[in-house]
């Protein structure tokens, strides 16, 4: 184990028995691939499992926090926490990606930051915590880094959405997304946006991709019109779970 894995033990808060399953966690196929390390030695089944692992936890968790709910709502709820952008976008705490053993092609297109590579590996690391130490364990990081804060997951994924029924509903008019600027080459680009409303910049976004960009952008102006008096929707308050 490196110093860099001892650090990350130290931010998850769950030290390995075993730690080659920690390590596998961490690896990526293109750097198994490189290293030619055998088609097994990265994270993909440990994805697999963690995947399963994720979704029974996150169902328990809904079923008992909504006991009011359909399975319809239980549903797309789940939906917008384990999706991957989502997961993504938890995987920030951690600043999973800069942990990542890539192989240097994957590394130096951007792969660290890539939402594919982050979420799948957040996935893995829920099945290596769940071989090493149980259900238990596995429920405790899930509830810790994924669970603990779902309306703002719910807010991030829907984002879109419900900033257009705001702006639509208490100001009449509609949100406008712009691209503000492209970094990077074409084979990394990162593309930044803000999204204006009645044209003032609300909000600002970037991502390798356009949409992953507008979403972000749109989240953040959801931020600031809820720091405004009388502008929380109905909806935008559901997503928080406070309703």
């Amino acid at each position: 184990m490196t110093e860099r894995q001892r650090e990350l033990e130290k931010r998850i808060g769950y030290c390995f028995r075993d730690k080659k399953l920690f390590c596998q966690a961490l690896t990526h196929s293109s750097y198994s691939n490189e290293h030619r390390l055998g088609k097994l030695a990265n994270n993909e089944r440990l994805e697999f499992l963690g995947d399963a692992v994720l979704e029974i936890v996150t169902s328990e968790f809904l079923y008992q926090k909504y006991p009011d709910k359909p399975e319809g709502e239980l549903t797309k709820l789940r939906a917008s926490i384990v999706c991957e952008q989502t997961l993504a976008f938890c995987t920030r705490k951690l600043e999973l990606g800069s942990y990542l053993m890539l192989g240097r092609g994957e590394d130096m297109t951007g792969g660290r930051e890539r939402a594919s590579v982050t979420s799948d590996a957040m996935e893995a690391m829920i099945g290596a915590i769940y071989l090493d130490g149980g259900f238990a364990s596995a429920k405790e990081f899930v509830y810790r880094f994924v669970l603990d804060d779902i309306g703002h997951m719910q807010l991030f994924f829907d984002s879109k959405t419900i900033l257009q029924e705001i702006v639509q509903g208490k100001l009449e008019c509609e949100p406008v997304y712009e691209l503000v600027g492209e970094e990077g080459p074409n084979h990394n680009k990162r593309f930044i946006v803000r999204v204006l409303i009645r044209g003032e910049a609300y909000g600002t976004g970037s991502g390798r991709t356009k949409k992953a960009a507008e979403q972000e952008a749109a989240y953040e102006a959801i931020i600031r019109l809820k720091g405004q008096a009388g502008l929380q929707t109905e909806e935008a308050g559901a997503a928080e779970g406070t309703r």
